[in-house]
């Protein structure tokens, strides 16, 4: 396999943008990658275009706004892991040899809902009984509870330091911090989990550039190196399911951890999926970045801050950043290729020389989530 390397990164900040479509919010992610990179829409050789709300073709809506016509391009949907999957398919396309220089993006307007939880698909049992994602995370946040002796106080200190984060990030929904006590006021939504533990429904895009090595030198933009891109879904069963362990983030992470030679304490920086306070603790212990049922104690000891052991989500995360299913995990890799080229401004990690970003979702029967992303990047030497 070919080296790959992350040459370029824009995002269109995350938001309610109920006057823009998605192809527009993707067409000036994109527009702005091309921009910033000096490069002509006739060099990009392929593109990917991760979506979940977007509808059919939302790749060639996108990207022929922007001049990339005529090359294949491609819709990518796989629940909220959809960004991330694009990335693993023009990472695999160019890691191949197939192409030098491929474009990803990631797209979504979940203002056209009007509010509310999002909708999931049919014809699945416990969506027809009445499952929503809230629900499900916070029947996790309730056995993690029970299990580990963490509080809800525990689960609150997770998005007071992700809205902390957010605050200094111009491209996040939400740039307030936010108290213990105002989540803990918050409108409760399923118990435990109350309105500041859950990550906002977002409009936005995000886009990145993936280069063979000698494309990337010849463009000369700053990079950094995708040592490790994985993809699993969930394994499906109906026997017991343990509410505290996200399996299928492990396995994603084991493997990308063997591919890229590298294990958890090697990391600076990690961007996971925190759609809910929750989340955070379950993945981060997942990741390795924790012991199991201990989580909670790293936020309180604040090893997972900025300044920390390993900055966790100091984009501010889904938390504050926003979840636009589609460009979340877009998203994520362009925050970290500004960590990794020392381009992150007031979030700079001090000395980020390593990152992981993890993206995973779909709620269907018989597995814990859908689909998982998991990348590893390093700074160039």
């Amino acid at each position: 396999m070919n080296p790959v390397l992350l040459c370029g990164a824009a995002v269109a900040p995350f938001g309610k943008h109920r006057d823009r479509t998605a192809a527009d919010l993707g067409a000036q992610a994109v527009g702005a990658l091309l921009r910033d990179t000096g490069l002509p829409p006739d060099a990009v050789e392929a593109g990917f275009v991760g979506s979940v709300y977007g509808g059919s073709l939302i790749a060639q809506r996108v990207l022929q706004r922007v001049g990339i016509s005529g090359p294949p391009v491609f819709t990518v949907e796989n629940a909220c892991a959809s960004g991330g999957s694009a990335v693993h398919l023009a990472w695999q396309a160019v890691a191949s040899g197939t192409y030098d220089c491929v474009a990803v993006v990631g797209v979504e307007n979940l203002s056209a809902f009007g509010g509310g939880t999002l909708p999931l698909t049919t014809a699945d049992v416990e969506i027809d009984q009445g499952m929503v994602m809230p629900a499900a995370y916070a029947m996790r946040a309730q056995r993690y509870l029970y299990e580990s002796g963490a509080t809800v106080t525990d689960l609150s200190r997770v998005s007071v330091k992700n809205r902390g984060n957010g605050a200094a990030n111009p491209r996040a929904h939400f740039r307030q911090p936010v108290t213990l006590d105002e989540v803990a006021t918050s409108r409760p939504v399923a118990d435990p989990l109350r309105l500041l533990h859950c990550c906002p429904n977002s409009d936005g895009a995000a886009a990145v550039l993936l280069c063979s090595a000698p494309f990337a030198a010849e463009l000369g933009t700053p990079s950094a190196t995708i040592r490790a891109s994985v993809v699993r879904s969930g394994r499906f069963h109906t026997s017991h399911r343990d509410m505290t362990w996200p399996d299928i983030t492990e396995r994603a992470a084991s493997a990308a951890y063997a591919m890229a030679g590298l294990g958890p304490a090697d990391l600076d920086v990690v961007e996971l999926h925190d759609a809910f306070a929750i989340a955070e603790l379950l993945h981060a212990e997942a990741l390795g970045l924790a012991a199991r049922h201990t989580a909670h104690k790293a936020v309180t000891n604040g090893e997972f801050d900025r300044d920390g052991r390993v900055a966790v989500s100091p984009s501010g995360g889904l938390l504050s950043r926003g979840h636009p299913v589609g460009a979340t995990g877009v998203s994520q890799l362009a925050e970290v290729y500004w960590q990794l080229t020392g381009a992150a401004g007031p979030l700079q990690v001090a000395g980020a020389s390593v990152a992981l970003t993890h993206t995973t979702g779909g709620g269907i029967y018989g597995v814990d989530n859908g689909a998982c992303s998991v990348h590893i990047l390093a700074a160039e030497d």
